[in-house]
């Protein structure tokens, strides 16, 4: 597919816009991590169920990504990045609207497909975007930042306005919504389409295929295993952030949880962006042992009770998180084979977002079952194990 070529300076002020939408998107999935408490006490949610609520936005990631996922290349980049505004704006109305159970679990459902949809997308039109820059080109930086950074602001937005506005379930919502509003004004005209031929809708829809070549199977399951590792500990850290803190160490401060929320994305981002300058095997080891390093970090501080000694797991675990999945990616992207690069890709995407389901919830089942600090060991045992087989088949791999 052809496509178009801008000036320097237009072409970086576009890809910021395109920057800034994806920032914002995902700023919206991530509202509601530090209000998870507040729905507990409202609707007497146990720890399960919350980790039930979280992993629903996995499975709205998912299925867009399958279904959807050529979609942008078929109908153009802005198309997809609009629809996923739409998505994003309409999961908060669905969470200002409906205080209830089903609605929490419509709005995180919406709320994935609206990751799904910008995801690659927003990636590909960055890229393009930056593509007259040349050696200039800062596409990677800036969809990492983007990505990670809009992930780590949700957090630190809605616990901030949860502890000092009214109406803690509508405001931030309203909020994610607002910053958005610019969007629909400016963006459709001022962004160029960079996809020349699109063949429309039906070409972009249906399931990707699924699969990896068998000369790459030992490799990719290396990278495949510290991806999965990777978003458990996110997923534990944003569905229990309010839980680690309230029965673990006494705070039941929504804007602390919302920081703590923070400080794991922005440093994960930090690591991605710093990943680069490591040849990935190098970075794929220091990033399991830092993420190992953390979550043991965490276990000690919810023992401990101890606020700065779980600020500085999650900061050590974010770091691990962003080099082990950096390189991860980059590893599995370099030894793909050309033609199935992109379902080699898919594969290790779905790898990685089964972390945030099965280990999240099997945590929440372990909070509600036995304690806080069963969870936390049991999920420190599953990272450590993950992470040891990931280093071992590393290891053993010609360099």
């Amino acid at each position: 597919m052809m496509r178009t070529m801008t000036g320097s300076g237009t072409a970086r002020r576009d890809s910021l816009l395109v920057a800034y939408v994806f920032t914002v998107v995902m700023v919206a999935t991530t509202l509601p991590t530090p209000l998870y408490a507040i729905y507990s006490a409202r609707l007497a949610l146990n720890p399960l169920m919350v980790t039930v609520i979280y992993a629903v936005y996995a499975v709205g990631v998912l299925g867009t990504l399958q279904f959807l996922g050529r979609l942008s290349d078929h109908v153009g980049r802005r198309p997809v990045l609009l629809a996923a505004v739409a998505f994003s704006v309409a999961s908060a109305v669905v969470f200002v609207a409906t205080k209830g159970l089903t609605g929490l679990f419509v709005g995180r459902l919406v709320s994935g497909v609206s990751a799904g949809l910008i995801t690659g997308a927003a990636t590909a039109y960055i890229a393009e975007l930056e593509s007259p820059l040349g050696v200039r080109s800062k596409a990677g930086v800036m969809a990492t930042v983007a990505n990670m950074g809009g992930l780590g602001l949700g957090p630190l937005i809605a616990g901030v306005l949860a502890d000092h506005v009214p109406h803690p379930l509508d405001v931030p919502y309203l909020a994610g919504a607002l910053l958005l509003l610019p969007v629909v004004l400016v963006f459709v005209w001022r962004v160029p389409e960079t996809v020349r031929v699109r063949d429309g809708f039906r070409a972009g829809v249906g399931f990707q295929r699924i699969g990896v070549p068998a000369e790459i199977r030992v490799p990719f399951l290396a990278a495949a295993i510290a991806g999965l590792a990777s978003f458990a500990l996110l997923g534990f850290t944003t569905a229990l952030a309010g839980q680690v803190l309230a029965e673990g160490l006494g705070n039941r401060s929504h804007q602390t949880a919302g920081v703590v929320a923070f400080l794991l994305f922005a440093a994960a981002a930090a690591a991605q962006v710093a990943a680069g300058r490591f040849v990935p095997r190098t970075a794929s080891l220091l990033g399991l042992v830092l993420m190992t390093s953390g979550v043991v970090v965490v276990v000690s501080a919810v023992a401990a009770a101890s606020l700065p000694v779980l600020v500085a797991g999650v900061l050590v675990g974010g770091v691990g998180v962003g080099l082990a999945f950096r390189a991860g990616l980059s590893s599995v992207t370099a030894i793909a084979p050309e033609e199935r690069r992109g379902e080699v890709i898919s594969a290790f995407f779905i790898a990685a977002y089964i972390g945030l389901t099965i280990p999240v919830v099997a945590a929440g089942v372990l909070v509600t079952a036995t304690t806080l600090l069963d969870a936390a060991i049991a999920l420190a045992v599953f990272i450590g194990v993950l992470a040891a087989a990931s280093a071992a088949i590393i290891m053993r791999a010609p360099r």
